[in-house]
């Protein structure tokens, strides 16, 4: 198999990592892709991005409230 951040995974495809990639284990390498997009264009001053583990995304939150969502124009 393959190791990735200290953890063996199977040789194969692997949906998704504990952190969020999605790789292809193989006898000579191991090759991942990110699952998330990170946010680049939305409201800095009054919102703070935040990753979320369980979603595999970053979500976008106002810093005075963080359970009130910020809009987001663009992600790479």
């Amino acid at each position: 198999g393959c190791i990735l951040d200290g953890k063996l995974y199977p040789f194969g495809e692997i949906a998704r990592t504990d952190n969020c990639f999605r790789c292809s284990c193989s006898r000579e390498a191991i090759r991942c892709c990110s699952l998330f997009h990170t946010p680049t264009r939305y409201d800095k001053e009054n919102c703070k991005v935040i990753f979320n583990k369980k979603s595999c995304d970053y979500d976008v939150v106002q810093k005075s409230d963080p359970s009130k969502e910020c809009i987001v124009y663009s992600r790479v």
